[in-house]
């Protein structure tokens, strides 16, 4: 009798497993390169998990990672099957999972810029050129693995100054996202800073930026950033034709509060083909893992 009883017990608990292990096979599972504050990227992508949920007919779940090698760690792994990745960090995990796509970049996205800025103490003013004035600054990036925070403005310092980073300035740091990169030089911290021209221009809409305190003293040339990049098994997971429905999900997104959140004017298609100069830049200055 008590054999009998452990027998059907074990049966129910792996009859709840198998019913737990069905439910996530069924869950599709997205991230997001943390570039800003947590509480605006879960507020973001909750409001984009609803919407694809409702487009597509199945359970969709955002996972929130701490850095931008997450990101990369949880699409390769299958942690995640699509993500909302930058230039770089995007490059990065299509190579490690063959068959991934970019699916859809924003509007913007195409000719996207990085701006540096800078504290007023420097006396440093807005140029066509980055003025020769930076040198022996204190300066910050934004992530390490960030294509408008690190990757695309030290490949630009290096083409102007023909140096490294590190020889240019007299101390160079990694805020960890582009808010910070804001608020670090806003407050002085640091003298100098390269950021997400986007994340400048909605927090000096939202007047958020002390622009006494603050200035932007170059604008990079444009360059292909951010994108949807999606898993190339997630047809034989969701079945047929599902990544080509994530695709038109995505490009009919309309909600305008959601897309100012981005902030993005809409979605547009994407190709792994628009972010070959991103690698190439990436092989070159000898960051691409």
């Amino acid at each position: 009798m008590l054999q009998l009883m452990v027998r059907r017990a074990l049966l129910a608990l792996a009859l709840a497993f198998s019913s737990v292990s069905a439910s996530m096979a069924d869950t599709f599972v997205f991230t997001a390169i943390p570039d800003e504050d947590e509480t605006k990227l879960i507020e973001r992508f909750q409001g984009v998990a609803d919407y694809l949920a409702e487009q597509l007919g199945v359970d969709v779940r955002y996972v929130p990672v701490k850095s931008y090698a997450a990101a990369v760690t949880a699409f390769r792994n299958n942690q995640v099957q699509l993500a909302w990745f930058g230039g770089l960090s995007g490059v990065q995990a299509r190579r490690l999972v063959p068959g991934s796509e970019a699916l859809a970049q924003g509007q913007e996205d195409e000719a996207f810029e990085t701006y540096f800025i800078a504290h007023s103490s420097t006396g440093l003013e807005e140029a066509e050129t980055l003025s020769d004035d930076v040198r022996n600054r204190t300066f910050t990036f934004g992530s390490k693995g960030s294509t408008s925070g690190r990757l695309m403005p030290e490949f630009y310092l290096r083409e102007r100054f023909d140096a490294a980073p590190e020889e240019v300035f007299s101390r160079v740091g990694f805020s960890g996202n582009h808010t910070r990169t804001l608020r670090l030089v806003e407050a002085g911290t640091f003298e100098v800073g390269a950021l997400n021209f986007q994340v400048w221009e909605k927090e000096l809409a939202d007047g958020t930026i002390d622009t006494d305190s603050v200035k932007i003293i170059w604008r990079t040339p444009t360059y292909p950033d951010y994108q949807w990049t999606v898993r190339g098994d997630v047809d034989e997971r969701f079945g047929e034709g599902f990544k080509e429905r994530v695709q038109q999900a995505l490009l009919e997104l309309d909600d305008p509060e959601l897309l100012a959140s981005f902030p993005r004017t809409r979605f547009i298609p994407a190709s792994n083909d628009d972010y070959e100069p991103i690698r190439a830049v990436a092989e070159q200055i000898g960051v691409l893992d």
